[in-house]
């Protein structure tokens, strides 16, 4: 029998009950108790329990029958549009542009344009539903619409919210040179981003994904490390994590271990084993696959509880 202590848990659902709930009432096509979760949460959290709930099987037709019975559910038409564009993606893979083949390219853009029909209707309806506007920012990085029509979509969710986090880090990877932008705008931006939020806010992390990103650019692995070395990349790490993990008002809302599963590997790439043992402290055994998964492969949990034992077998002081 495994070691309870050495278990990775990466399913929400250990952090957040209702995850649990929103998928036993899709897998019961129970859309109504979907909802009574879905409205009691706060924006942030039901951007994130609708990606969530998208991701089930053989949800198309049992959302479209939905959508059909009420367009004015928006709810509904995000995690259409969004199950839509997680059918089109796997197919698509996450593989560089280099190595996806045209048949793959073309089919996920003819499942990215079925989400745009159904999302454009969405926001005709409700421009005011944060959610609409976080899931075509996926659309749009995935149909090339180009950094313009991205930064539009982001000035409708920001004058909304301006500190709703899932549709933050789906405009963090559209202002990616891989995406049509540039390292100088994405940095900016991100510092910009976890500035304007209250100390203690989840926002922090995009400091921290946005080193990940450039990392992982330069190389990744060993080959990476030196530009995460560096003087001032260093310095916004910590002062990063100094404002989020490390605040006392440091935020739980979903998205929580997403961000200090960020703050754990970079810790780790600087082998500062003291900050590292802190964040897997605060984590117990719950974790993300990314970004562990850049370094591991298909075994990002094997990687985490080897990092996790290295970090807290030390009584070093963060450095």
């Amino acid at each position: 029998m495994s070691d309870p202590a050495s278990a990775v848990v990466f399913d929400p659902a250990a952090v957040f009950p209702e995850v649990t709930t929103v998928r036993a009432a899709l897998a019961a096509r129970d859309w109504g108790a979907v909802r009574r979760v879905l409205d009691a949460a706060t924006p942030v959290a039901r951007t994130t329990l609708i990606r969530i709930g998208s991701e089930g099987d053989h949800l198309e037709d049992f959302l479209r029958y939905v959508v059909g019975a009420d367009p004015n559910d928006t709810a509904a038409v995000a995690m259409l549009g969004n199950h839509l564009i997680e059918v089109g993606w796997n197919i698509r893979s996450d593989a560089r542009a280099e190595h996806v083949s045209r048949q793959q390219f073309d089919s996920f853009h003819d499942w990215l344009r079925r989400a745009e029909v159904v999302l454009l209707d969405g926001v005709a309806r409700r421009p005011d539903d944060p959610t609409l506007w976080a899931v075509r920012l996926i659309s749009a990085r995935g149909l090339g619409l180009g950094l313009a029509e991205t930064r539009r979509r982001y000035g409708k969710l920001a004058a909304l919210d301006p500190n709703h986090l899932p549709g933050q880090w789906q405009f963090l990877q559209g202002l990616c040179p891989k995406w049509g932008g540039s390292w100088a705008e994405l940095q900016r931006w991100c510092r910009e981003t976890m500035l304007a939020a209250p100390p203690g806010a989840l926002q922090a992390g995009l400091v921290a994904d946005g080193h990940i990103e450039r990392w992982l650019d330069a190389g990744g692995g060993a080959q990476g490390v030196a530009y995460l070395r560096g003087d001032v990349v260093r310095a916004e790490i910590y002062e990063a994590a100094q404002r989020s993990i490390w605040h006392p008002g440091f935020s739980r809302e979903h998205g929580w271990v997403d961000v200090a599963s960020s703050f754990a590997f970079l810790f780790a790439m600087l082998e500062d084993q003291a900050a590292t043992g802190a964040v897997f402290r605060l984590l117990g055994n719950v974790a993300t696959e990314l970004p562990w998964s850049y370094l591991a492969g298909d075994d990002p949990a094997g990687h985490i509880r080897q990092t996790r034992e290295w970090a807290l077998s030390g009584s070093g002081v963060t450095r």
